[in-house]
């Protein structure tokens, strides 16, 4: 087991913060994660696109959020390591009053926070090291940036499939959703195995066998009840390489089901 010994990281196994780095061709990522990241590509090649077109989805999605819904507080839960066009960084060049929440698990993207933390002296952006599975601690930490007697859009891209028990997983959320007040919105991607199931299953499989933490796949209905109680936007739970893509985005769908819904 190798470790890094200011952050206390255990670099010799694959974790998917830093596998995604990769893909998008960052360079916080290690040997670990680059072994497995070209693994897990030569087995489902379009893993790759998978990761662009998740990111993609990211920039247009909070565009739409803060231009045309008027969203001026965001709770982007599972950030991830910083690349281009951060949330902040697209919300803020729209509304620059715009206030974002940064929350992750994973010690080397606090290492790496510094980054998620410039702003608009007319907004602001805090980051929490928090887990999903304590909603209510990331809401109270939350609420020292973001004012909860009004809209806020919570993200949550490429995260729920860590939690591996299906109820646990919609209570989590449920948990989230009663909290924002109406008017809030509820945006959720999701690796979803309906599309190349064959493929979906091994890179689970292969994944769970190498890396951290575990992941489950799940189906677009089963995806689709994270939102029940919720107005779901057109186009409703599609590849998120279908969400209102724009000229010139890549004409294909990936196993990342994704959606957007408003609490009324």
């Amino acid at each position: 087991m190798t470790h890094d010994q200011d952050s206390g990281l255990d670099t010799g196994v694959p974790h998917s913060a830093r596998l995604w780095n990769y893909w998008l061709g960052g360079k916080d990522n290690f040997a670990s994660d680059r072994a497995a990241g070209d693994e897990i590509a030569r087995r489902f090649p379009s893993i790759v696109d998978l990761a662009v077109a998740d990111r993609a989805f990211l920039r247009r999605v909070v565009r739409h959020l803060v231009e045309q819904e008027g969203i001026r507080q965001i709770l982007d839960i599972g950030t991830g390591l910083p690349t281009g066009d951060n949330t902040h960084q697209v919300a803020q060049s729209i509304a620059p009053d715009t206030r974002i929440v940064y929350v992750d698990n994973d010690p080397l993207v606090l290492v790496h926070a510094r980054a998620l933390l410039t702003s608009t002296a007319e907004g602001a952006t805090d980051y929490i090291e928090a887990d999903l599975n304590d909603p209510e601690g990331i809401l109270r930490e939350a609420a020292r940036t973001l004012d909860f007697s009004k809209p806020v859009a919570v993200t949550l891209l490429g995260i729920v499939h860590f939690i591996l028990d299906d109820e646990e997983s919609r209570d989590v959320v449920r948990r989230l959703v009663g909290a924002l007040p109406s008017g809030s919105f509820l945006t959720i991607a999701h690796g979803c195995h309906d599309i190349n199931r064959a493929e979906a299953d091994d890179i689970v499989t292969f994944w769970n066998e190498h890396g951290t933490p575990k992941i489950v796949y799940r189906g677009s209905a089963e995806i689709a009840r994270y939102f029940d109680g919720l107005e779901l936007l057109p186009p409703g739970v599609v590849p998120c390489s279908r969400w209102r893509p724009e000229p010139g985005d890549p004409d294909l769908d990936v196993n990342q089901y994704c959606g957007v819904a408003r609490k009324r």
